[in-house]
């Protein structure tokens, strides 16, 4: 299984959302999220930037 920590990028700092997210997607301007410990979290923002090489999803917050 391929999971990825995501971050929110709030003003060019990057801070630590989730660990070990397996699913993720959009839902009406927010970002659904769940990791493999079952938790889940809605943040709103967009993505910025993904990058598989380094298991690492960056969004942009509000």
């Amino acid at each position: 299984m391929c999971e990825a920590n995501v971050y929110i990028d709030r003003d060019g700092k990057e801070e630590l959302l989730l660990e070990a997210v397996y699913l993720i997607r959009p839902e009406d301007g927010k970002i659904f999220m769940v990791n493999i410990f079952g938790e889940q979290r809605t943040v709103k923002g967009r993505f910025k930037r993904l990058d598989l090489a380094r298991e690492r999803i960056v969004l942009e917050g509000d």
